[in-house]
């Protein structure tokens, strides 16, 4: 078979290796991909928002499954457009992608079907946002509406700041934006929950627990990811059913009443408080760096689910896990998530010894002259699958520090609240 991984991230890597790992023989190709797909695929230098040239390729390569790894191509409709070529594609059509292009959509349809959320409001300019400010209750949370890779979100403490925050969304920081989304404030933990869906039925597909704050102890600027674990540690039996019967259920017939079904990867973002869910934010694909955690946990052969997904037939596969803990540390350029210099060499990477359930994936590389450089902010994910978040941590850290590479930085506390 055939497989097409659309993407050039940790995600991606990831799903490259689980498809490589699979129990039948597969060709892999990557677009773009990076220098850690390259080992295991074959890279395609095409850009993610050509849907024209991708679906060439998909056609002269006789390319079986596509797998897309990103949210814009979905939000952008790619799903929909090589569906017209009768092209298999895993991933949410246009229509149910706007769980995660549009902020204010999903909002509008957790209010229609009772999905507990924070209360918000939307505001079209910044005459309305700073009438608003004048007299709401602080701290407050400010979205930027559309996709902002995980970073167009502020938390207000003051009436300056959040001026400062509306003034930012709207001069494009993140994007065009026809809306801004004040939210209330929520005090609680968050959580990652993932489902599997074909549309018709869906499994649970994990959880973890992100790191978005760029420094220690959870301070500093948003980010899309720094580090990741897996399970949550408020991961149980009675919040899986509260969150599935809450909010994962409704959403679904939400997307049917509006004539769709959801067929991919749904990642919730909730916050929990006294045990009780809300849902903050989707995605309709996996998370990154979370994905990364979850993936290395799966027994059953990827390949199977995703062809059972595209086929309609998942009730006919059996999810089975790994009951290891799964830890992510994500190495970064120094400026990340503001300016950070590329293209400076990364060595050593060739003479580190992987052991069984240790992975570095390549998230922000990219290969010149069989020279590894970096080519993003956050560059590389080192995942340790143990029995102890303990043990994943300490051997994360230990093989960046054999990594040789000046311009390198990482948070030494990813998975604090469950290491003492």
């Amino acid at each position: 078979m055939k497989i097409l991984i659309i993407g050039s991230g940790g995600r991606e890597h990831a799903l490259a290796l689980a498809c490589k790992k699979s129990s039948d023989s597969h060709q892999i190709f990557c677009i773009p991909g990076n220098a850690g797909t390259e080992s295991i695929a074959k890279n395609v230098n095409l850009k993610i928002s050509d849907f024209d040239k991708i679906r060439k390729f998909i056609q002269e390569n006789k390319v079986d499954i596509v797998i897309v790894g990103p949210e814009q191509p979905l939000v952008d409709g790619i799903v929909d457009y090589l569906n017209k070529f009768n092209i298999k594609v895993f991933g949410p059509n246009q229509k149910a992608s706007q769980l995660e292009g549009s902020k204010i959509f999903t909002k509008n349809l957790c209010k229609k079907y009772n999905i507990p959320t924070a209360n918000f409001g939307v505001f079209k300019n910044i005459s309305e946002s700073n009438k608003f400010l004048e007299s709401c209750n602080f701290p407050i949370v400010i979205k930027a509406d559309g996709l902002a890779s995980g970073k167009g979100v502020y938390i207000c403490k003051e009436r300056k700041d959040a001026k400062i925050a509306c003034e930012e969304i709207f001069s494009g920081k993140f994007g065009k934006a026809d809306n801004i989304l004040f939210e209330e404030f929520l005090d609680g933990e968050e959580m990652s929950f993932f489902i599997i869906s074909d549309g018709e039925t869906f499994y649970n597909f994990g959880t973890a627990q992100d790191h978005k704050r760029v420094l220690e102890g959870d301070k500093g600027k948003n980010t899309g990811g720094m580090g990741a674990y897996s399970p949550s540690r408020l991961e149980d039996k009675k919040l899986n059913n509260k969150i599935i019967k809450k909010i994962i259920n409704p959403t679904l017939k939400g997307l049917k009443d509006l004539d769709t079904k959801f067929i991919g990867f749904l990642y919730a973002g909730l916050m929990i408080i006294n045990n009780e869910p809300y849902l903050i934010e989707y995605n309709v694909r996996m998370g990154d760096p979370e994905c990364q955690t979850i993936i290395p946990k799966l027994k059953t052969d990827f390949v199977e689910v995703i062809n059972a997904c595209i086929n309609k037939k998942l009730k006919s596969i059996n999810l089975e896990w790994y009951e290891d803990k799964s830890l992510c540390v994500v190495l970064c350029s120094i400026g990340y998530p503001d300016e950070y210099k590329k293209n400076i060499e990364i060595k050593n990477l060739d003479k580190i010894h992987l052991e069984n359930n240790e992975y570095i994936f390549h998230a922000g590389t990219k290969k010149l002259n069989n020279k590894i450089l970096s080519n993003g902010g956050r560059v590389l994910n080192i995942v340790i699958r143990s029995e102890n978040f303990k043990k994943n941590r300490e051997k994360a850290v230990s093989l960046i520090n054999k990594i040789n590479w000046d311009n390198g930085f990482f948070r030494k506390d990813i998975g604090y609240k469950v290491i003492n």
